[in-house]
C-alpha cells in the first residue's frame, strides 16, 4: 500500500519511521520532507497547501491513504477537498479543525458544555481590554485567537505587559487572526492526552509532557517545543475518567452536533492539579515534538491503526504501547526562537546509531549535492526508548 506524509518536521519524520515498520507498506511519499525523511520515503517538492498538485500526485502514484501531519493544511480544507476526489485523509475536516484554528470556538464549546477549563473573555477590538485586565489577578495569559506555530500565548506578570501583548495581537503580529483570549492563570503540572476517532468511537492513544520555554528550567520565551516525554507521570487512572467524561465526549459530542465529528489525532493540552483536570487548548492533530516519543512507544502497527480509523472500526482494535518510557530532545539553531539563523551544514548524522530503540528525528533539515543542512528553527530532535526517563535522557544527550 502507498502512502502520502504531508508534512516536513521532526513529527513527519517519526510518523514515517512509524509506518515504515508495517508489513502493509509498500512505498511512503512524504510531501514535503526533510533531509531524514529521505532516508526512509521519497520526498516530493509539493507546497503543502497546494492541494490541486498534491491531488494530481496522489493520484499519478496510486495513493489511497494521506497521513496530514501539521495543522495548517487541515485548517485550510486539506480533507474535504482530497476527500472529494475519493482519498482518504487521515484527519479532521475544516470545521472540526476550528478547535485548533479558533481559541474563542473551543471557548464557547466548553461553556456550552460544561467542559473545565479557564474563566475567559475573547476581543477582537482594544475595546474594554484595559478595563477587564484591570479586574483580573496576575499572572494574566493572553492568548491569539488564531494559528500561531507556537508562540500565540504570553503568561504576562504584569497588567502592563498583559495589555501590550494584545494590542501586538490586535495590530497584526499574527497573520491568522487579530482576535485574542485573555484567560485566568490556572497553576498546575501541564500534560498532553491524546484520542484517535473515527467519527463514531475514540480510543486513548498516549500521554506526554512536553517543554515549551527554549531556557533550561523553563525560563525563556514559549516555542513550538524544546522537548517531551512519554508516558505522563501525572495522568493517574482516576484523573484519565475525568478527562474522558468531563473533558474528551462532550466536545466530540459537541462537534457531531454541529454536523461536524471528529476523524484523526485530538490532543488535550491540560492542566491539572489536586487530580482535577482542565482543559487549556485542544490540537487538532499529532504534537511535535509530542509524537516522537509517542511513536518510539506504539507497538501496535500504525497503518492497522489508520485502515481501522478508516473503516469506522477503531472500537475494535487493540491499540498497544511499550512499558518503557520515551523521551526526545530538539536541538535548534542558535537564536530560535526570535532570530532565524542562516543556512549551516550539519555534519556526522549518519555516526549516529539508530535503531528501533534510539533514532535521531530530523526536522528543519534539507539534503543537497549529498550533504545536510539546516535552515533554521528546530533542528534535530534526539530521541529514545529506556526503561527509564534518566536513562532514556543520557542517551538523548550521548546522541
Amino acid at each position: 500500500m502507498n502512502i502520502a506524509v504531508i508534512g516536513s518536521g521532526g513529527r513527519e519524520h517519526s510518523i514515517c519511521f512509524k509506518l515504515k515498520q508495517s508489513k502493509q507498506t509498500n512505498k511512503i511519499f512524504c510531501i514535503p520532507g526533510n533531509a531524514g525523511t529521505s532516508t526512509i520515503a521519497e520526498n516530493i517538492d509539493i507546497d503543502v497547501l497546494n492541494f490541486k498538485s498534491i491531488s494530481e500526485f496522489l493520484e499519478n502514484n496510486n495513493i489511497k491513504i494521506v497521513f496530514v501531519g501539521p495543522e495548517v493544511p487541515l485548517v485550510k480544507g486539506i480533507k474535504d477537498y482530497l476527500e472529494k476526489k475519493n482519498f482518504f485523509v487521515f484527519g479532521p475536516s475544516k470545521a472540526a479543525s476550528r478547535l485548533e484554528k479558533s481559541k474563542s470556538f473551543t471557548k464557547q464549546l466548553c461553556k456550552k458544555y460544561k467542559i473545565p477549563t479557564a474563566q475567559y473573555k475573547s476581543f477582537s477590538s482594544m475595546n474594554g481590554v484595559k478595563e477587564y485586565i484591570k479586574k483580573m489577578n496576575t499572572p494574566i495569559v493572553i492568548k491569539a485567537d488564531g494559528l500561531a506555530s507556537g508562540k500565540g500565548v504570553s503568561i504576562c506578570n504584569s497588567k502592563t505587559m498583559a495589555l501590550q501583548k494584545c494590542k501586538e495581537i490586535n495590530q497584526g503580529k499574527f497573520k491568522s487572526s487579530k482576535k485574542f483570549v485573555i484567560e485566568e492563570f490556572l497553576s498546575g503540572e501541564e500534560a498532553s492526552y491524546f484520542i484517535i476517532s473515527d467519527g463514531k468511537n475514540f480510543k486513548f492513544f498516549g500521554t506526554a509532557q512536553d517543554h515549551k520555554r527554549i531556557g533550561e528550567g523553563d525560563t525563556g520565551p514559549n516555542t513550538g517545543g524544546m522537548g517531551a516525554y512519554s508516558p505522563s507521570n501525572i495522568i493517574t487512572n482516576k484523573v484519565e475518567e475525568k478527562i474522558k467524561k468531563e473533558i474528551i465526549e462532550p466536545t466530540l459530542k459537541g462537534l457531531k452536533k454541529l454536523g461536524c465529528p471528529f476523524v484523526g489525532i485530538l490532543y488535550a493540552g491540560l492542566i491539572i492539579k489536586n487530580d482535577q483536570p482542565k482543559l487549556i487548548e485542544y490540537n487538532i492533530r499529532l504534537g511535535d515534538p509530542e509524537c516522537q516519543v509517542l511513536m518510539m512507544r506504539l507497538k501496535t502497527d500504525l497503518l492497522k491503526i489508520i485502515l481501522a480509523c478508516k473503516n469506522k472500526q477503531i472500537n475494535k482494535i487493540a491499540i498497544n504501547w511499550s512499558n518503557k518510557k520515551a523521551m526526545t530532545i530538539v536541538a535548534s539553531s542558535k537564536g530560535y526562537p526570535n532570530k532565524q539563523s542562516k543556512i549551516s551544514e550539519i555534519k556526522n548524522t549518519e555516526k549516529i546509531l539508530v535503531n528501533n530503540n534510539q533514532y535521531l528525528f530530523h526536522a528543519s533539515t534539507f539534503r543537497k549535492n549529498n550533504k545536510i543542512f539546516s535552515s533554521g528553527g528546530r533542528v534535530l530532535n534526539a530521541t529514545s526508548l529506556n526503561k527509564n526517563l534518566k536513562l532514556a535522557r543520557n542517551t538523548c544527550i550521548k546522541m
